[in-house]
């Protein structure tokens, strides 16, 4: 089935999808700081760099779904959380424009849990009406998943809107099946001698990497960030990997930081030198993409950046596999009525 993707980035949707055997025959992506990355590690795809508000409709290939993750920063509960009324918010909107004309077979939209705080209520229960009335309309479903459960090592919830055009007769269950949790050291134990710190400026080391994107950014720990503890243990699960690098959380070489005060934390004296951040391919291991998939960049914000907003490799990839098997079990259900009909005509 071939399929097409809005708000890209690097690719981690994209590339679950194509592992559960989806064709993403064209992408969308306006941050030139992710370009050469999606490019690089999607070679088939035809990639279109403008704005999507720029984009007419008729340059979207006709495909049997539409899939992607409109902006969520105006959303997150951690920042401003304007939703809607922030122009990024208001991309959703020509997410669905493109839905409404081009009429796939499914899509999926993902956004982040703050959507689901209640100042955002009325404009979310607007958004999933328009999903539902696109076009000749779209059955849809939506929940809340939490990335742990889904063969990826970290907390991460996240919102999904999964819609099935009116026509096919069914509406998308989202699976209950779940997973063991992976911990931290089954998933970069074998990592944890060979990071390097980014250069001067937080520069990218570039190919002096041993192992690709295998780089810590360097610099001081904000009084935010030593609010709380950054450090899980090699038999947890990582905290939630966010797009900005100084927000990365803490190597489990080290220990847990000491509470000294109300929401003032420090490293453990004598122990500070074991204090690093993830580095961009740690990120990415815990994201789950796989040890091909090179990211490119001058600076090292920018590694952290994509894979932070990223859909988690494997998590893209249950959710496609469950959209496939119920479109052909649905298909087949549709080939057997029909036979049933016309050997009723044929007595």
């Amino acid at each position: 089935m071939n399929i097409v993707s809005f708000f890209a980035g690097a690719g981690g949707l994209d590339l679950g999808f194509e592992q559960a055997g989806f064709n993403v025959i064209w992408a969308n992506e306006y941050d030139k700081d992710i370009w050469e990355t999606y490019e690089k590690n999607h070679p088939n795809t035809v990639f279109d760099k403008r704005s999507i508000v720029d984009i007419p409709t008729d340059d979207v290939p006709d495909c049997d779904g539409i899939i992607g993750g409109p902006p969520c920063q105006s959303w997150s509960a951690a920042g401003a959380a304007r939703g809607i009324q922030d122009k990024r918010g208001q991309l959703f909107y020509d997410f669905i424009r493109i839905l409404e004309a081009k009429q796939p077979k499914f899509f999926l939209a993902e956004n982040v849990s703050g959507m689901l705080i209640g100042k955002h209520s009325t404009a979310l229960d607007g958004i999933k009406n328009l999903l539902k009335n696109a076009g000749t309309g779209y059955d849809l479903s939506f929940k809340m998943l939490n990335a742990s459960d889904y063969n990826v090592p970290q907390d991460r919830k996240r919102v999904f809107f999964i819609g099935i055009r009116k026509d096919l007769n069914f509406k998308y269950e989202f699976p209950t099946e779940t997973f063991p949790k992976i911990t931290l050291e089954t998933t970069i134990s074998d990592l944890k001698e060979t990071a390097i710190p980014a250069l001067e400026f937080n520069n990218t080391n570039g190919e002096r990497c041993a192992i690709p994107n295998h780089e810590y950014m360097i610099g001081g720990f904000s009084t935010m960030y030593m609010s709380r503890n950054r450090v899980r243990n090699w038999d947890e699960q990582s905290f939630t990997i966010q797009a900005g690098g100084r927000h990365a959380p803490i190597h489990p070489q080290a220990p847990k930081m000491k509470l000294v005060d109300k929401d003032v934390r420090v490293f453990v004296p004598s122990k500070e030198h074991l204090y690093r951040r993830l580095s961009v391919r740690e990120c990415a291991r815990i994201q789950t993409f796989p040890n091909d998939f090179t990211f490119h960049y001058k600076k090292v914000a920018a590694g952290y950046k994509m894979i932070g907003n990223a859909v988690p490799v494997n998590l893209a990839k249950f959710l496609a596999n469950s959209i496939m098997d119920q479109l052909k079990s649905n298909e087949h259900k549709l080939s057997k009525i029909e036979k049933a009909k016309m050997n009723d005509v044929l007595g």
